[in-house]
């Protein structure tokens, strides 16, 4: 049996930029405002859920109660859950957790949310008796992590720049590729259902955001212009994401009762799950191993799927992996990437998934394979099954 999705039953918000309009919600408010509106949208009782999985990866005021908390907002206070967090792959994770519940029978509807906020992300202060006049250690949980990963002193710029050198991939491909992917968001069909607006009515000054925020229009003209973003680099600005804030959220269960709750439209299948780590250094590459780790777990290989989307937050992730595969770059990311729209964090890959979902129902149907990578080197990978 595999676990299973209905078919409308998962959605993102809209994505704000850094400091936008989300800059001052915390992402548990955020969460409860666009899960409350989805489920009511969808026609979703929060009485029938049996649990919940929240990921969130930057840490927020309240947040050491955030499952109980969050299934209190939404209207389904006898429901708790694990809370997971790993960088980017969070969204992958905590499919994967909820779908081994379903899977175990531990768990019958289990809704995963995804949310952070990664502007104005927390000073943390840490307590060292032992230092000189017993003066406090801090650090910035959002602007530190970025900057440099403790295991090997680089940034996850340097990574990326480390892979495009060693393959030989050059200046005018990356633009290439993100002028592509530019231009794939573009041209995505407009008024998709699975994009929930955030709406927040209980502050001074109403919040309303029903659009990504901070999307650029970058021509492959404005892209080959602009300044590598380190000295002599090969990515400039325009080549990697930007730090967002948002939410995501799906319902996982059987297939019968996802049968049920999609009223004949039909399921996403979760076939497999992978995930894989690479060399030092080297985020970019993880990607790939971790697709063929999730392929393998559904029994099928790369020839047997339809679209892709990727977590890209470098145009080097796309180049490498379509080098490694084969796989078509025009086949990948055909609604956009969080090349694009930016990269909160907990519901970047979950939004992402959400978009393949949608560009396979438009097709009737098919095999989809989300991969992306994360902080440490990490990939992690599911593979889908739509059947409208």
């Amino acid at each position: 049996m595999n676990p299973a999705i209905p078919l409308g039953a998962a959605w993102t918000s809209p994505f704000a930029k850094w400091g936008g309009a989300l800059s001052e919600v915390s992402s548990l408010e955020l969460a409860a405002a666009v899960t409350r509106a989805a489920l009511e949208a969808r026609g979703l009782d929060p009485a029938e859920l049996g649990s919940l999985v929240l990921g969130t990866t930057i840490p927020q005021p309240e947040a050491f109660y955030g499952a109980p908390s969050l299934a209190a907002a939404i209207g389904a206070p006898g429901i708790s859950g694990p809370m997971v967090a790993q960088a980017c792959a969070t969204s992958v994770l905590a499919l994967r957790v909820a779908a081994e519940g379903i899977r175990t029978g531990s768990a019958t509807t289990t809704l995963a949310v995804l949310t952070d906020r990664t502007s104005n992300g927390p000073l943390l202060v840490y307590p060292r008796p032992g230092a000189g006049g017993g003066a406090p250690g801090t650090e910035n949980w959002v602007l530190d992590s970025f900057a440099r990963d403790p295991g090997t002193g680089q940034s996850m710029l340097a990574t990326a720049e480390a892979v495009a050198r060693e393959e030989g991939i050059e200046r005018a491909e990356l633009d290439d590729v993100t002028a592509l992917r530019y231009s794939q968001y573009a041209g995505r069909p407009m008024g998709a259902d699975h994009l929930v607006p955030v709406v927040i009515e209980s502050r001074r000054a109403a919040i309303k955001l029903t659009d990504d925020e901070g999307v650029q229009s970058s021509t492959r003209e404005q892209l080959g212009a602009l300044r590598p973003a380190a000295p002599n680099g090969l990515h400039s600005y325009g080549a990697q994401t930007h730090p967002a804030d948002g939410a995501a959220g799906a319902i996982v269960t059987s297939p019968d009762r996802a049968r049920e709750l999609a009223a004949g439209a039909g399921i996403v299948e979760l076939l497999g799950f992978g995930q894989a780590r690479v060399e030092a250094a080297r985020m970019p590459q993880a990607p790939v191993p971790a697709a063929r780790r999730a392929l393998e777990a559904a029994g099928l290989a790369i020839s047997d799927v339809d679209l892709v989307t990727t977590h890209n937050p470098f145009a080097v992730n796309d180049v490498y992996f379509a080098r490694q595969t084969g796989f078509s770059l025009e086949r990948m990311n055909i609604d956009g990437c969080s090349l694009v729209f930016g990269h909160p964090q907990a519901p970047t890959g979950l939004r992402s998934i959400v978009e393949l979902i949608a560009a396979l129902r438009r097709r009737g149907g098919g095999i989809g394979l989300f991969t992306g990578c994360a902080a440490g080197d990490v990939g992690a990978a599911v593979v889908i099954r739509v059947t409208d």
